[in-house]
């Protein structure tokens, strides 16, 4: 139980302890699983399926352990489809490794586990709640104790809630060390792939003299822009063998769509905001005729920002009230007014100001007996005795507590939902004058408290706010629905939608290479039954009406074309490869000028039509070079630099930016000193970053299929 309480004192943990977990494999609304899809499988990698049920298991897990490790109870959208992405990524990768690991006999035993639990130092341990309270270092005496605790449960007398957090600590446990396991895998795989990948005395020798060996370069250059584009011919032939030359580079992974929508979202009608206004007028007349209850009275409005009866700083009232808090007088009201920054209607009234510490050390003692009536005898007796010079400490260790004093401060329990016996504690605690001591009695309990200490005095404040969202109503909503219902059931084709969407006042909007790995459609949250359809569609089709958003918006969608997997179509790219090929024709109309000209020195070719010059200092090979002149990086001056005799001119050479000429004019060395260890070594780090593509180049054989579309 002691293991549980030096746990439990660490609060919830940083959500880095699953990026950590996740990143050793390279790179939501909670998870569920269509009905109509129950058959399917999400995913294939290497041939080998993942069910719905499997990859389900995998998410629920992961969403267990980011909660348990955030202290939160609930995640958000966003946060959801992070998680599945998270997930298919680890498996996807974990299988890669698997695969290739088994092909040569790597395995990770469980001495090589315990080892790393032993040695404590790797940075997921780090990051667990099994860390020295001293230290802060990870302590694996008490990962044991609490494994020891855990299995000796069943047969231990526990509360619910205490069980219920041993229950998601194990699983949290059970996480990391599976995951400690595959990150261990992919370790020893890299290095393998890394420590192959040597460097030698030849080449350490080659990069240091690439790197110190330096030019500085006179340039004259044609810049292609010189030339104009329309008196230059490209035909398809000249654009089909560019093609054919540079396919590879326009494969396509995976199938993707090309789609037009219309995304619509409704608003508040005039009618709507003038009903909102009157009812906010008539909300401000009831703040300022003081309502008995502010607390429920706030409740009643429906406003967005609650009312908590405590002194409260600034930081947590809405920044639109906090702006116009000092123009209202103590017992005054603000308002109706818009806050266009949350589209809201508000009125506040300042109910009270005070300066307070905002920070308070507190010392306390629980008190509980069999029945309300003993507990505030027993209450008493314990008060009285302090009073009478008892020592509060020594009370304190007599009913099994420390009374040791603790800080509480704003920053605790503003913003938080506060009623009850919670607000009773701490508007004691915030109140009760220094060294005073308090009888406070509550639900279940007494508490016997004393301030010790304060800090930070600050101004604080009660106001209690009514903050309306500026919302459509019901009407308003069914009128935009049936007008754009009319509108798809008129325009149910690809043509009609693009002719007709900007007439009926819709804006038509494209989504080029939309792929079904992503959660939706143009940002829009709910439109995973829309990016569904679209990949079920064929080109040409329109959907029909999709609501979405945050039940404020509508959608239609229309496939205009499908890009197969595989190479893509000569004719999407045509445009792509023009670019090229036109630079490349201007490269070669200028230096059949050049040639005509018949420039033979530097200072001709700086004389030819259209030409600029420019002197490019400190070139190496290790780097390409920047010409200004060009306003581009031309990565062979760097190349010319390396072979480059000294006043001896370069033939036209094709660059980035135009046709140039180089000639060297001087030429030295730096005064760095070679190390051969050092190089060796930066050249294998450069090697080892290359290793670290090792997994893409695996995933692009090993055939993945992602389906998870069907299923979220």
């Amino acid at each position: 139980m002691a293991t549980l309480q030096n746990i439990r004192s660490k609060g919830p943990l940083l959500v880095i302890v699953i990026g950590l977990a996740l990143f050793a494999f390279i790179a939501g609304d909670a998870w569920k699983v269509l009905q109509p899809h129950q058959s399917q499988d999400v995913g294939e990698v290497n041939g080998e399926t993942l069910s719905a049920q499997e990859y389900q298991a995998l998410v629920e897990e992961y969403t267990e352990v980011v909660k348990f490790t955030s202290g939160t109870s609930s995640l958000n959208e966003e946060q959801n489809n992070q998680i599945k992405d998270e997930v298919w990524k680890a498996y996807v990768n974990n299988k890669l490794i698997e695969a290739e690991a088994a092909k040569i006999g790597l395995t990770v035993s469980k001495a090589e586990i315990q080892a790393i639990i032993d040695a404590g130092v790797h940075p997921l341990l780090q990051q667990t709640p099994f860390r020295n309270p001293q230290t802060g270092a990870f302590d694996k005496d008490m990962l044991k104790k609490f494994l020891v605790d855990y299995a000796k449960m069943a047969n231990a007398p526990m509360s619910s809630q205490y069980a219920e957090y041993y229950q998601s600590l194990y699983k949290f446990w059970s996480f990391v060390e599976k995951t400690l396991l595959q990150s261990r895998l992919q370790e020893k795989y890299q290095a393998l792939i890394t420590k192959s990948l040597l460097s030698n005395p030849v080449e350490a020798k080659e990069a240091f003299e690439d790197r110190v060996n330096q030019a500085d370069l006179m340039l004259a250059a044609v810049p292609y822009s010189s030339v104009v584009d329309s008196s230059i011919t490209v035909t398809d032939a000249d654009l089909k063998a560019a093609y054919e030359k540079k396919k590879d580079q326009f494969k396509q992974y995976a199938e993707a769509r090309n789609i037009k929508f219309i995304d619509v979202q409704v608003t508040a009608s005039a009618e709507d905001k003038a009903a909102l206004q009157k009812e906010m007028e008539e909300f401000t007349a009831q703040l300022a005729a003081e309502p008995t209850d502010y607390t429920a009275f706030v409740r009643s409005t429906g406003s967005a920002a609650p009312y908590v009866d405590l002194f409260y700083t600034t930081k947590t009232l809405p920044a639109d009230v906090v702006a116009r808090l000092d123009s209202v007088a103590v017992g005054g009201v603000f308002g109706p007014y818009y806050n266009a920054a949350d589209n809201t209607l508000n009125s506040f009234k300042k109910l009270a100001k005070a300066t307070m510490a905002d920070s308070v050390e507190y010392r306390a003692i629980q008190v509980v007996a069999e029945n309300a009536e003993k507990t505030k005898t027993l209450a008493d007796s314990i008060y009285k005795a302090i009073k009478g010079g008892a020592k509060f400490e020594e009370l304190a260790k007599k009913y099994g507590q420390t009374g040791e004093p603790v800080w509480i401060s704003s920053a605790n329990y503003e913003g938080a939902q506060i009623d009850g016996d919670n607000l009773k504690y701490i508007e004691t605690v915030t109140s009760l004058p220094l060294n005073e001591l308090k009888n406070l009695e509550l639900g279940q309990a007494n508490i016997i408290m004393q301030v010790t200490n304060k800090k930070a005095t600050t101004p604080k404040y009660k106001v209690a706010v009514v903050k309306r969202p500026v919302e459509f109503s019901k009407e308003t909503y069914n009128k935009a629905y049936n007008e754009f219902s009319q509108f798809i059931a008129t325009n149910n084709t690809l043509e009609k939608l693009t002719a007709n969407a900007e007439d009926a006042g819709y804006r038509l909007l494209d989504k080029y290479e939309l792929y079904s790995s992503e959660h939706g459609i143009g940002g829009v949250s709910g439109t995973k039954d829309a990016l569904r359809w679209a990949f079920d569609a064929k080109a040409g089709e329109v959907s029909g009406l999709y609501e979405c958003g945050e039940s404020d918006r509508m959608m239609v969608v229309a496939v205009s074309s499908i890009i197969p997997e595989g190479y893509r179509p000569f004719s999407w790219v045509k445009e792509q490869l023009r670019y090229e090929v036109l630079r490349d024709k201007k490269a070669e109309k200028i230096m059949a000028d050049m040639k005509a000209a018949g420039a033979k020195t530097f200072a001709q070719y700086k004389d030819l039509n259209h030409a600029v010059s420019d002197s490019v200092k400190h070139v190496t090979f290790a780097a390409p070079a920047y010409v200004p002149a060009l306003r581009t990086s031309e990565p062979l001056v760097s190349a010319f630099a390396s072979v480059a005799e000294l006043n001896k001119l370069s033939a036209p050479i094709k660059g980035n930016g135009g046709v140039f000429v180089l000639q060297a004019y001087a030429k030295e060395k730096t005064n760095d000193t070679y190390d051969q260890a050092s190089e060796e070594a930066t050249l294998e780090n450069m090697y080892a970053r290359m290793a670290s593509q090792t997994l893409s180049d695996l995933y692009l054989k090993a055939a993945v299929k992602d389906n998870r579309y069907l299923f979220f």
